[in-house]
This record gives C-alpha cells, sequence and structure tokens, in this order.
C-alpha cells in the first residue's frame, strides 16, 4: 500500500500524453475504415456497473455527469441509451475526441457534449457537475513519468473545482486498491460504497483485479461571515 506522497507506481509511457495521441490516432484511422469503436477499458462489465449504481439510487435523468477522459466515449453514449441527458465528456487528445465525436455521430447522440480539456488545468466553464466519472484515467496519471505525484495531487483539486458539494464521484482503477485511493482522496470526499467487481484466487487469497468505489464530494461547511450573521 502506498503512502501519501510515496511514488507507487515505476514510470511508464502509459502515462504520457503522447501515448494517448499515438493510440487514439491508431483507433480513429480504424473506425474510419471498418467502424470498430476501438476498446472499453475494463469491457462491458464496468459500464453496466455504473449505469446500475445510478439507477439503483435513482439519480436524476438530468443530472449533469462528467466522464474524465473520455477516450472513445462509448460510456457516455451508453448513458444516454439509459436515459442520461446531460453528458459532457473531456479528453486531452484531440485524436480521442474526433474518435468520440464520429462515434457520437453513428450512434445518433447529438446531446452529448464532447471538448478538448486537460482535467489537471480546467476550465472555468467546467464546473458545476452532479456526476464525475473516472475509468482508468486516473491510473493513467499515477504513471506519468513526470512528476505523478504533484498531478495526482492537481487531480484531487480539480475534482473538487468541477464536482458540485455533495455530487458523487465513480472511480474504477486496476492500479489502486481500496485503501489506496481513500488516502489519495480523503482531503474533500469521502467514501459512499464499494462496487462488485470480479474477484481471483491465487495462492489460496482472494482479490480484486479491479477496485470501483462511490466518493461523494464533501458538503462545503458555512463560512465564518455566515457564523456571524
Amino acid at each position: 500500500m502506498a503512502l501519501a506522497g510515496d511514488e507507487p507506481f515505476s514510470p511508464s509511457v502509459l502515462g504520457t500524453r503522447e501515448h494517448w495521441d499515438a493510440a487514439y490516432e491508431r483507433e480513429l484511422q480504424t473506425f474510419e475504415d471498418i467502424g470498430d469503436t476501438g476498446e472499453i477499458w475494463f469491457g462491458e462489465e464496468s459500464m453496466v456497473r455504473i449505469i446500475r449504481w445510478l439507477e439503483k439510487h435513482k439519480v436524476p435523468l438530468d443530472s449533469s455527469v462528467l466522464d474524465i477522459g473520455t477516450g472513445n466515449g462509448v460510456l457516455l453514449v451508453e448513458l444516454a441509451k439509459s436515459g442520461y441527458m446531460n453528458l459532457t465528456g473531456i479528453d486531452y487528445s484531440p485524436s480521442a475526441i474526433q474518435l468520440s465525436e464520429k462515434v457520437r455521430e453513428k450512434e445518433g447522440m447529438s446531446n452529448i457534449k464532447l471538448k478538448v480539456e486537460d482535467f489537471l488545468a480546467p476550465s472555468a466553464e467546467l464546473s458545476g457537475f452532479d456526476i464525475c466519472i473516472d475509468k482508468g484515467t486516473f491510473d493513467a496519471i499515477s504513471l506519468d513519468p513526470s512528476d505523478a505525484v504533484g498531478k495526482r495531487k492537481l487531480y484531487v483539486g480539480s475534482l473538487g473545482r468541477v464536482l458540485k458539494p455533495e455530487g458523487f464521484f465513480l472511480i474504477t482503477s486496476c492500479n489502486w486498491t481500496k485503501e489506496e485511493l481513500l488516502n489519495e482522496f480523503r482531503e474533500g470526499f469521502e467514501i459512499l460504497e464499494e462496487l462488485p467487481t470480479p474477484k481471483f484466487c491465487f495462492g489460496g487469497r482472494i482479490g480484486n483485479s479491479v477496485t470501483a468505489l462511490v466518493f461523494q464530494r464533501k458538503k462545503v461547511g458555512p463560512s465564518i461571515l455566515d457564523k456571524l450573521d
């Protein structure tokens, strides 16, 4: 388990923008050639898990949802098919957004908003979301060869800016355990639920290859001025 401030993972090309630009350029070309939308991170089961949680908790269909690192945008398409209407996807790779735009067009989901945006330096209009979803983006940031620790802190800060107080954050990770994620998001967020994920057994021990958690942004307390009124 990684302690705060430690570097828990070895740096990897998977943490670089160059890698993802090249990867999505290939996927974009493949989509244009044969119509294949590309890889679904953590498989279709991960999307079903997220949608099932939203439906179980009766999250209103007009809730504002942000997909952080949307990639091919398939998760947003599935959310739209489930009736969610206020959907936004961002990715720092222009090729990813080009691909997600083509997928959106193919599926006839013109209401999905897509933007080239770096979540570590969000624009002013990227704010006020009821739901933020991350499937693998925090994992990739954690592998960045250039100051991964600092970028993880930037990520948590950005999440606090774009997510409404008491809004929900659903994260799926293959790099982090539940305990490690609780530590990473300890400031400003509280755990609501751990979602069931596939288990494996090795050497007589049972574990999870994927961690899926739901956090809630803590309610902002009254300011000193409010208390004086």
